[in-house]
């Protein structure tokens, strides 16, 4: 069948074009579709939905609504266009019908991730024509100092993994004078150095909705006085590379960048630059040394980022997510983003699903959530079909939860009264065959892999927490008292959070599981 076997049609198709949709087929899907649809058909290629198990996900237009097919395979394509797919119809077991109305959409309470999979993320347009911009162009009819009370008030914390209050950060550096040796000089940079293991919201959101982020970041300039920014990207992002440079292109087209923004006087440069792997350059001062182009390792503090950042001048550093949280409180006001979460977690968080788990993807939703619901009843629990037996969160130097504390309300004083964290809010799954002392010395040998050397208790603790724990595994329990010691010194005595948080996770390791390291 050729696209002439079709009558002509102006039905538009949308295809992601994100990293892990590609990885499955999506661009021989997209092409397959532009060679067989009749003529008149748009093929859009948008970020990812999030349900990543059923990528490449294939949405077409309908008078009621985005229609979903997946996974789709280019061999499925003729069927589909034959079953009348671009009429919504489809009797094979990729129809899924409407998208919004799937019980992992709806479920749902997407702020940061409106956008993505539902529009063009290389189009100033269609970002305008689904309410881009308004966040903007309010701040600027808003003095700076009203702009930080929004962003305080909307009770938005740090999605990197602190939880730093984010308008206490942006207060904190709205009110350093801008004298020496950069006159006049502040700057907005963007941590995109996204390297936890079971974390991929950040490179979702660049690849789909990046001018979410460029346009929370020139908010930030707007409100703290800054004229220059940076997006500090992790080189295994090449396309979230790519399409970040493509959208900033389009912004400075669209006069959304660069001189006189909007005609309100404000000027705001932004880049892109693109580390070299290191995961300790996800911490923000040593992601500032890479971006002055020195070796990536921590600085002591104080002085804090806020006050002597990037070349000495005062500096916000925020994750992506958090940026990209800033449009919407703007644009709806701080009290519609603080009515949503529970206690001092306001607003959403973007959960994602990793591991041995049945329905990976992300899934944003409002603070409160119990984990156990998150795993079990969106994540559909393990991929294996064996129980549940650990969970991860908040990365490789996350603590190990067991099934008995599924009942945890993702919230960061929660989790942190349980010896836990929520930090970028991944969670990676393990089925009943996970050996969690093995687990535990993986996070030490990370950390001997990962840290930067800057500080003692990091460089030695960690080699010396992998000897300790294979002494456990080999017999030797009585290291279990000297695994403890080692894990105290590093937590009180190291420089930045790598060191000072490996511990968590081979401490929760040996608290819940103790039995793996007999």
């Amino acid at each position: 069948m050729t696209g002439s076997a079709l009558s002509p049609s102006n039905h538009t198709v949308y295809v992601p074009r994100d990293s892990a949709a590609v990885s499955v087929g999506a661009d021989a899907v997209a092409e397959r579709i532009t060679a067989l649809a009749p003529l008149g058909t748009r093929v859009v290629r948008t970020g990812s939905r999030g349900m990543l198990w059923l990528e490449p996900l294939v949405e077409v237009d309908t008078p009621d609504g985005r229609v979903g097919f997946g996974p789709v395979s280019p061999e499925d394509v003729d069927g589909l266009l034959a079953g009348g797919m671009l009429a919504g119809a489809g009797g094979n077991g990729a129809a899924l019908g409407l998208v919004e109305e799937l019980p992992w959409m709806k479920a749902q309470q997407r702020i940061t991730f409106a956008r993505v999979g539902v529009v063009d993320p290389r189009s100033a347009p269609d970002y305008l024509a689904h309410g881009g911009l308004a966040g903007l162009q309010r701040a600027l009819s808003m003095t700076p100092a009203e702009v930080v009370a929004e962003v305080t008030d909307s009770g938005l914390r740090g999605r990197g993994g602190a939880g730093f209050p984010t308008g206490i950060k942006w207060k904190t550096v709205l009110e350093q004078p801008a004298g020496l040796p950069r006159p006049g000089q502040k700057f907005v940079c963007a941590n995109a150095d996204e390297g936890d293991s079971g974390t991929f919201a950040d490179r979702m959101l660049m690849e789909g909705d990046p001018f979410t982020l460029i346009e929370g970041m020139t908010i930030a300039a707007y409100a703290v006085g800054a004229s220059e920014g940076y997006i500090y990207c992790r080189s295994e992002y090449p396309d979230a590379v790519e399409t970040l440079r493509a959208a900033i292109a389009e912004a400075y087209a669209a006069n959304w960048l660069g001189p006189n923004i909007l005609g309100s006087g404000l000027t705001f440069d932004l880049s892109v630059r693109v580390g070299a792997g290191a995961y300790i350059c996800g911490e923000e001062t040593s992601m500032l040394e890479s971006l002055e182009g020195k070796r990536g390792l921590v600085r002591p503090k104080p002085p804090i980022p806020a006050i002597s950042g990037l070349f000495g001048r005062p500096t916000v550093i925020n994750n992506v997510l958090t940026l990209g949280s800033v449009p919407a409180i703007l644009a709806d006001g701080a009290a519609a983003y603080a009515a949503l979460g529970i206690g001092r977690s306001r607003g959403t968080q973007v959960f994602q699903l990793a591991g041995n788990v049945a329905r990976g993807g992300v899934f944003e939703t409002a603070f409160g959530l119990s984990l156990g619901e998150l795993v079990e009843t969106f994540g559909g629990g393990t991929a294996s079909g064996r129980p549940v037996r650990a969970v991860q969160v908040g990365g490789p130097l996350g603590a190990y939860l067991p099934v008995g504390q599924f009942d945890l309300p993702l919230d960061y004083e929660a989790f942190a009264a349980a010896n836990a964290m929520v930090g970028h809010g991944g969670v990676v799954v393990f089925d009943d065959t996970v050996d969690m002392a093995k687990m535990a010395r993986f996070a030490m040998e990370f950390c001997a892999e990962e840290s930067c050397g800057r500080c003692t208790p990091c460089r030695v603790g960690a080699v010396r927490g992998v000897e300790t724990i294979d002494r456990i595994r080999a017999g030797d329990r009585t290291q279990l008292a000297l695994l403890e010691d080692l894990c105290e010194l590093m937590t009180d005595g190291s420089l930045c959070a790598m060191g000072g948080l490996t511990p968590l996770p081979v401490r929760s390791a040996v608290r819940h599981f103790r039995e793996d390291f007999a």
